[in-house]
């Protein structure tokens, strides 16, 4: 067929026409493509940045208190940091023993355990005063089941062999099957001591730092001014004698408490979940919770031991007795 010269131009132009539609939609369609993998690019990289950041496990930092909030602001938005810089998920739950007996470490942990988040497949219990400063001082997920991470040698002040006091970490399933700690300490001491008895007894294991090339004075900042916080080391009714052993009567199980309020606070970018909690006493089996106008602990000392005797063997050639 022959075309006339005015009907190739026709077709040519529709051809040139046709050419440019198809050349505009190809660029508009990599433009949007472009533009789409620049969002699924960041999206990834976002992805693997958080990925990179939690491991699959998390920590809720249990924090006994009463009554130190200077310390607390201090504390908080340094563990904070502290941790983030290691990528370890957290959270910060403050127990404030808000009822009027003797204070009570161990009971506080049991609430916090039972109150903290079950997102935190661990548990750091951990004094408010005592702050990390050696970045190797690793707060990650204790395989073995337990970590004493502020152990002898590294704690500034205690230092005996079955110390398990200042910041311990452990597995939220063994804590439960050892059921909890004791609530049978009011005022100062000898509850850590009763919880290492119940986690040698169940044959749990407790790792601790290894060489982390600092010691006593560099491990831990201690943020604690005794002749401000006076230990409450009264001794009333029989307490010596009737805390000196292994306690099969109370624990998380038999914990009693309530909370009467709920606070989330923001110290310096720090998230602290405050809760007031006020704990039960059983004044026939722990008349010791208030002391005052009690008669004072004049019982012999019974001094002798078994395998259930929580009382530490301490040298006092290298430290004065708990």
């Amino acid at each position: 067929m022959n075309l006339t010269p005015g009907e190739v131009k026709k077709v040519l132009l529709c051809i040139i026409i046709t050419l440019i539609i198809l050349v505009t939609a190809i660029l508009n369609t990599c433009k949007k493509c472009i533009g789409e993998c620049t969002f699924q690019s960041s999206t990834v990289t976002e992805s693997l940045a958080v990925i990179e950041n939690f491991d699959g496990h998390k920590v809720c930092l249990i924090v006994p208190f009463r009554d130190r909030y200077e310390e607390l602001l201090e504390f908080a938005p340094h563990i904070k940091a502290f941790l983030d810089n290691q990528h370890v998920a957290h959270e910060i739950w403050v127990l404030n023993q808000a009822d009027g007996f003797r204070f009570n470490r161990a009971s506080l942990i049991n609430a916090g355990y039972k109150e903290s988040s079950r997102d935190c497949d661990y548990i750091a219990m951990h004094d408010v005063d005592l702050l990390p400063v050696n970045s190797r001082l690793r707060y990650d997920y204790p395989e073995d089941g337990a970590l004493h991470l502020s152990a002898p040698g590294l704690h500034p002040k205690y230092d005996y062999e079955t110390f398990i006091g200042g910041i311990f970490l452990i597995t939220r399933k063994i804590f439960k099957a050892v059921d909890g700690m004791s609530n049978k300490y009011w005022g100062w001491g000898l509850e850590d001591d009763e919880f290492f008895v119940r986690l040698r007894q169940a044959n749990v294991k407790i790792g601790r730092p290894g060489r982390i090339g600092t010691g006593k004075s560099n491990t831990f900042k201690h943020v604690h001014n005794s002749r401000e916080r006076k230990r409450d080391n009264m001794k009333c009714y029989n307490q010596r004698n009737l805390t000196r052993r292994r306690d099969r009567q109370t624990g998380l199980s038999t914990l009693e408490y309530r909370i009467s309020q709920k606070k989330n606070l923001s110290i310096d970018g720090a998230t602290v979940k405050f809760l007031d909690v006020h704990l039960n006493c059983d004044m026939n089996l722990t008349p010791w919770c208030n002391c005052t106008g009690a008669p004072p602990d004049k019982e012999p000392l019974d001094k002798t031991r078994d395998d259930d005797v929580i009382v530490p063997v301490i040298k006092r050639s290298k430290s004065k007795s708990k």
